[in-house]
């Protein structure tokens, strides 16, 4: 018995030398590969042969599938060699199965793997992956929230917001139950998100009214709730953006600068919080720092303060800069093309052509460098070298563009700015299609027309819920009306349009329609009343500053001091005028030197990757002068 007892202890000691030893080499082999991976630059080659060493030592399942992981990891996120990143994680994800209570390594293998399926375009793949991984986590909170998350965005990046809704309810109510109204939050947020885009206002409204309630009533971490509160505030201000409502928004943008303010006072608690189920970050405080900057822009495009749109431009391309030097994250490529979006619009009314003409290349660039963006982007890019065209006044391209922008997009407020855009160009060059498309901008029954000999794509959705662009609809219709000779009708339309601008304080719109009104009341011979509307619109346009529209005022005053016999006044509107049309005729004749001024030609696939340069077509300042 004692001899037996003897042998037993010889052979437990054995065990526990060897599981030492084990250790102790395969802790000498991850320290060095850590070594390696964390080097100034990195050596990744080196970190790799570290943690291939461990194999032919035949180690224990759990350091098996562990290496494997690793391996599988440093390959996904340092190499390009994709095949044995998917076969070590296969293999990681297959082992730690096997292995009760080894959770991390299953689910971080799980998690990673189906990144790399969806980097590979395997998303049929991916999606049992992470639905199975998802059934057997529930007794692991984290795990099962971040997967949960990660399915639900692989069903948003596929366009299918109906299922992501679906999997972020779930995650709300699972958060709920294991106790972390945080991350219940951060699901019904997120849900509240794709219901915006999906313009299903309904359920936004109590959705957004829950979220508001959860997020004053939660205690914890302040940064952790501070955070939450910007990602509430930043849809409410999308929200009212999207419905043109840039007047009501105000009292919430405010809110969410002050709130972006006390988080950058605020520093990172390093204490985790005590259930596992709150160990997420919705973004990094840089980031919503980037995100505000960027709402505000969209505020002041809207509004018409198109000097500080370009002041917050500058400031948050600036930050994206420096992150994007430590960062690789692509929402900052989002951030970046969505400033870019708003700038080129800026610099297109403030009469900057070519400028605008080069961060249209700017964007192209970007969107080279990512196929999603692209996607994601094309209609918009499309839009603006539209705009560019009609600035320059190539009606053709400006056309071409426009239709393909249409055929690209399925987004309700992009389609009626773009409607709106064609509806302008067709009337000023009095194309067939413009009573098709003016009499069917404005109304309840507002939908995509169908164009005479166009395809049936360019049919509509549901009718634009926009303010802004309902306003703007008026003006066209107004605008329409003017080329027809039809001034009692075009006046009625244009009041519509002030009465709408005024209550959202929508300045540019504002202008357009009191120098039209101007221009009517001096075609009839009325002209107090026509200089009672070209005044203000000249010094609303000033402080815009619209070039355009000055340009038109200062005709319309000088033909109206000539014929009220001021000659005083009339020559220095004249000297006004002359220089408004001396600066726009320099950065035309620049902006169509330009070899990215070929860029009006492409309508169909990628952005071409270089511009040979080459003399502008034959394009006229006509329209402007």
């Amino acid at each position: 018995m004692a001899a037996q007892a003897a042998a037993a202890a010889q052979a437990a000691a054995v065990q526990a030398a060897q599981a030492e030893a084990a250790e102790s080499w395969y802790l000498a082999l991850l320290g060095f590969a850590e070594h390696f991976r964390t080097s100034s630059p990195p050596k990744i080659r080196l970190c790799v042969h570290c943690l291939q060493a461990v194999f032919p030592f035949k180690p224990p399942q759990r350091i098996e599938a562990r290496t494997h992981l690793q391996l599988g990891s440093v390959l996904y996120h340092h190499t390009k060699n994709s095949e044995q990143a998917r076969s070590h994680l296969e293999k990681a994800w297959l082992i730690s199965q096997q292995i009760p209570q080894f959770e991390d390594v299953k689910f971080e293998a799980a998690s990673l793997l189906s990144e790399l399926y969806c980097q590979e375009n395997s998303v049929d793949a991916a999606k049992p992956l992470l639905r199975k991984a998802i059934q057997i986590s529930q007794q692991t909170p984290y795990w099962h929230c971040r997967l949960l998350f990660q399915l639900a965005q692989l069903h948003t990046l596929e366009k299918d917001l109906v299922s992501a809704c679906d999997l972020l309810g779930v995650g709300a109510e699972y958060a709920r139950v294991v106790g972390s109204e945080y991350t219940r939050a951060l699901f019904l947020l997120s849900k509240g998100m794709l219901l915006l885009m999906e313009r299903k206002l309904q359920e936004v409204h109590p959705l957004l009214t829950l979220c508001g309630q959860i997020v004053e009533n939660w205690q914890g971490n302040p940064i952790q709730k501070e955070s939450l509160r910007v990602f509430f505030l930043v849809l409410q201000v999308t929200h009212y953006l999207d419905a043109g409502q840039v007047k009501s928004v105000k009292p919430c943008l405010k809110q969410l600068q002050q709130c972006i303010q006390t988080i950058s006072t605020l520093h990172d608690d390093e204490i985790l919080p005590s259930n596992p189920a709150d160990l997420f970050h919705w973004l990094p405080k840089e980031h919503m720092c980037v995100l505000v900057y960027l709402v505000t822009v969209m505020h002041s495009m809207q509004a018409g303060y198109l000097e500080k749109a370009q002041k917050y431009t500058d400031k948050a391309l600036m930050q994206l800069e420096k992150l994007k030097m430590l960062d690789c994250s692509p929402i900052l490529s989002s951030f970046q093309v969505i400033l870019l979006e708003h700038i080129i619009m800026c610099r297109l009314v403030t009469g900057h052509k070519a400028t605008a003409l080069q961060e249209i290349s700017q964007v192209c660039q970007l969107c080279q460098q990512s196929p999603r963006l692209f996607s994601n982007h094309a209609a918009q890019l499309h839009t603006l070298l539209g705009l560019y065209c009609v600035s320059v006044n190539c009606m053709d391209n400006a056309e071409a563009q426009f239709t393909t922008a249409l055929r690209l997009t399925n987004q309700q407020e992009l389609w009626a700015f773009i409607v709106t855009n064609l509806a302008s160009v067709y009337i000023r060059e009095g194309n067939r299609h413009q009573e098709v498309v003016a009499v069917q901008l404005v109304g309840e029954d507002q939908s995509r027309p169908q164009l005479p000999g166009q395809p049936p794509v360019l049919m509509s959705p549901p009718p634009c819920s926009s303010h802004c662009l309902r306003a703007a609809a008026f003006y066209v219709r107004g605008l329409f009306s003017f080329f027809q000779g039809r001034y009692n009708e075009a006046k009625r339309f244009l009041r519509e349009t002030l009465k709408m601008s005024n209550a959202e304080d929508l300045n540019r719109l504002t202008a357009c329609s009191l120098v039209l009104l101007g221009h009517i009341f001096y075609v009839l011979g009325n002209h107090r009343e026509s200089n009672n509307m070209v005044v203000p619109a000249m010094q609303l346009a000033s402080k815009i500053p619209d070039m355009s529209v000055q340009l038109w005022s200062s005709a319309l005053l000088r033909d109206l001091n000539k014929a009220c016999g001021n000659a005083m006044d009339a020559h220095e509107a004249a000297q006004m005028h002359q220089n408004f049309s001396q600066q726009l005729l320099q950065d035309h004749i620049e902006a169509c030197s330009l070899p990215e001024h070929n860029l009006i030609t492409w309508t169909d696939g990628p952005p071409p990757v270089q511009f040979q340069a080459q003399n502008g077509p034959n394009t006229s300042l006509a329209s402007l002068l």
